[in-house]
């Protein structure tokens, strides 16, 4: 009796040692698998993003927008494509305006989704020149514009301006509400990098000094010349950049107009 009972205590403890390597190796299995798995999901996560293309820094990166937006709305004048819809005081957006399309940039930015190839094409080639453009400002909602005009006001006010005057030299700066273009997606605001400031000097860095020369050939203008204040009703703005089509962009470029001149014209010529 001792002795089977001996042995039964052999078996139990080989049994359970058995077990025991069993556990082991499927541990091991499990964790090797997983780690082959990560590395897979690493490496095609990687291959993505390589293949993404990037406009400005690296927080400038366009992707699709996960959000479903209706196309643009509102009537345009008679004869006018969505590229060269007029924005200023003198023609405001409807009220059945709707948000285009929009394709996101990382940083909270974002542009018509008809204007971002033509958009990306112009940031890779400068990028290609050496240049580090950045895009610092493009859709904005009219949420957004309130805050940045009243802002403007009340930095005016402080400095003695009475309401009436804080609002008019406001505009000059910052549009109204209802009358930005920053509200179509049609338009982005692009620094260079090494000079980020909004001021005139923005003018004479490398990457607007390449933006002035080149911009036309992906359909952009520079929508606020220096000379042209007294048309288009805001100061001079060396990086605020529209979409028009490139027709229109090498037009209003290579003859020094803006674009209510341009659409004057065409007018014109249409009637």
């Amino acid at each position: 009796m001792a002795r089977r009972t001996g042995s039964s205590c052999r078996w139990r403890w080989y049994r359970k040692f058995l077990l025991l390597l069993l556990g082991l190796a499927l541990f091991c299995a499990g964790f090797v698998l997983g780690s082959a798995r990560a590395a897979e999901e690493e490496n095609a996560a990687r291959n993505i993003h390589m293949e993404e293309p990037a406009v400005g820094t690296t927080d400038d990166l366009l992707q699709p927008s996960s959000e479903e937006q209706q196309p643009s709305g509102g009537c345009l004048p008679e004869g006018e494509t969505w590229e060269l819809r007029l924005v200023n005081a003198a023609h405001v957006l409807p009220e059945d305006f709707q948000v285009p399309e929009l394709t996101e940039l990382y940083g909270g930015h974002a542009v018509d989704s008809r204007v971002y190839p033509a958009l990306q094409r112009m940031m890779d080639d400068c990028r290609a020149e050496g240049l580090e453009p950045m895009i610092c400002s493009s859709y904005r909602t009219r949420d957004k514009q309130e805050e940045l005009f009243q802002n403007k006001m009340d930095s005016l006010l402080t400095q003695g301006y009475s309401r009436e005057d804080a609002g008019d030299e406001a505009a000059r700066w910052v549009a109204r509400p209802g009358t930005s273009e920053h509200e179509t997606g049609l338009a982005v605001d692009i620094v260079d990098t090494g000079y980020q400031l909004l001021d005139q000097r923005q003018e004479t860095t490398p990457v607007q000094q390449w933006l002035m020369d080149n911009c036309a050939a992906y359909g952009f203008i520079l929508r606020y010349p220096t000379d042209k204040s007294d048309l288009t009703g805001i100061g001079y703005e060396p990086w605020h950049y529209r979409y028009v089509g490139e027709e229109a962009a090498r037009t209003i470029m290579e003859q020094g107009l803006c674009l209510e001149e341009y659409l004057d014209r065409w007018a014109g010529e249409m009637r």
